[in-house]
């Protein structure tokens, strides 16, 4: 029965739930369930370290989150089929506790022999990545590093005689000696604790399955629990820059509003609050100046704002980064379809003209080695960035920040940039052309990528800029063109 199911969800991905993660047509509601929006108020950090490391994040722009864990080894969506919500397609045919002793009993199956997370991070560092996000325990409540809370983790499988055991630990060694600022990635609900899905109940939705007001006792257990694991992170793993919390739904009833109803699943009418005060405080004594990104729940522990599977249509003025994926799933999906290079590079371009920055999603196969399509798309990505990144990195927004497919950015000492986005399937024009930001009269424009300079001209609102016969290569030789100059105001 599992064997013809597995073949069916590696390939489909299991219908509508991988449907939304690929953003192929499926209904508007279905798609909406496992997106978390970007929460609509935004309260700036007041301690001074927190603040500077707020603005060194949005100095990178570019940072990888990984996705990886039991999910990558039969290539399904990442832990919500265990979700008994009316937009996810599981086998009829299977019951469900059977299909969650399945899921689960998938740590006997995980044993990534070919783990390498050098190799993870030296793909991100020529890929232009700054950052890393890494997902230590997504809401299957499955920990991807050696926590003593409970026995459901890496380091108790097949895998947990190799060295390598706590990958964790090692992806963030990895990534931190590249030179790249450390995330952990955290899931607030664990659907595999006794203390959030209580196994006296049905699970009949992602929150809690019992009434906290009835039962403090279970529910304080599970906000030590939360509170130990966190504190395992912050304390054990080395320097870490973002504490990255998902699952907001889990969160004080105070800040459940319209927004948050509209995500589809009910809300319980008390708090599933897990003492954010009392946990940032820990952390950032572990971690000074630690940026805290408890996802969607505006407020102090909301350090920037993260749309997810969007880009905002317009510039906005607080912190904040897309969460994309590179392929149509976060975690490993068999003959997943991959963002083209030049795609993912016009989404770059576009986020960061509008001030935020790009968290692309990649997801490593079970035996912990990254797909070759990640890695070759990556590569590629990285070549532009090696030769473009001056317009990207370490600048903020101008007041007119696009004008059609040409967007811009400042650098911190006033170099202004112009970035045109070029069509996949044709050459390169001999003439551009933006209306706004004009160069400063008798100054130059010079091309980015090799520094040389271009004709221009200014017929009234309108530049011109000429481009050397050299670019009229074959259709996407060049993903995007930026420029450097000198703005008249």
């Amino acid at each position: 029965m599992f064997n013809s199911f597995l073949k069916r969800t590696s390939a489909k991905g299991f219908l509508v739930a991988s449907l939304l993660c690929s953003g192929l047509a499926v209904p508007a509601v279905a798609q909406e369930q496992g997106v978390h929006h970007q929460s609509s108020e935004y309260e700036a950090p007041s301690d001074p370290l927190v603040q500077q490391k707020l603005e060194k994040w949005r100095d990178q722009k570019f940072g990888i989150i990984i996705h990886w864990g039991l999910y990558a080894v039969p290539g399904i969506i990442e832990s919500w089929q265990l979700c008994s919500e009316d937009w996810i397609e599981r086998d009829s045919t299977i019951a469900y506790e059977d299909y969650k002793k399945w899921y689960w009993g998938l740590s006997k199956d995980f044993n990534p022999v070919n783990f390498n997370p050098e190799q993870w991070a030296s793909v991100a560092k020529k890929a232009g990545m700054r950052y890393l996000v890494f997902t230590t325990k997504h809401h299957d409540g499955f920990n991807m590093f050696d926590t003593q809370e409970t026995d459901f983790k890496i380091t108790n499988g097949p895998f947990g005689s190799n060295p390598r055991a706590d990958v964790a630990k090692h992806v963030f060694n990895a990534f931190r000696n590249e030179g790249l600022m450390i995330g952990a990635y955290f899931s607030k609900p664990d659907w595999h604790s006794e203390y959030f899905w209580w196994p006296k109940y049905a699970t009949p939705n992602r929150n809690v399955n019992y009434d906290i007001r009835k039962h403090p006792w279970r529910w304080n257990q599970y906000k030590q629990f939360t509170y130990n694991q966190i504190g395992e992170l912050m304390n054990n793993y080395g320097a870490m820059d973002i504490l990255w919390l998902d699952g907001g739904w889990v969160r004080p009833l105070e800040t459940v509003n319209d927004e948050v109803r509209s995500w589809g699943a009910p809300i319980p009418e008390f708090s599933q609050e897990v003492d954010m005060p009392a946990i940032a405080s820990m952390a950032r004594k572990a971690q000074p100046g630690l940026l805290i990104v408890d996802r969607t729940v505006h407020g102090p522990y909301e350090n920037y704002q993260t749309p997810e599977r969007r880009v905002p249509e317009t510039k906005l003025e607080n912190p904040w980064e897309s969460c994309l994926t590179l392929a149509n799933n976060w975690g490993y999906v068999p003959n997943d379809n991959y963002k083209t290079p030049t795609a993912v590079i016009h989404t770059l371009v576009e986020v960061v003209a509008k001030g935020g920055n790009l968290l692309l999603g990649v997801g490593p196969k079970p035996d912990g080695t990254l797909p070759e399509e990640a890695t070759v798309r990556l590569a590629e990505i990285g070549k532009w960035l090696d030769k473009n990144g001056e317009a990207i990195y370490n600048t903020r927004t101008t007041k007119q920040y696009q004008d059609g497919s040409t967007f811009f950015t400042q650098g911190k000492k006033g170099t202004r940039y112009a970035i045109t986005c070029l069509p996949e399937d044709k050459p390169v024009p001999a003439v551009l052309e933006w209306t706004g930001n004009a160069p400063k009269k008798g100054s130059k424009i010079k091309l980015v990528q090799d520094g040389k300079t271009v004709k221009w001209v200014k017929e009234g609102d309108k530049v011109k800029v000429y481009l050397p016969r050299s670019l009229s290569k074959s259709p996407g030789a060049y993903p995007a063109l930026a420029f450097s100059f000198t703005a008249a105001q």
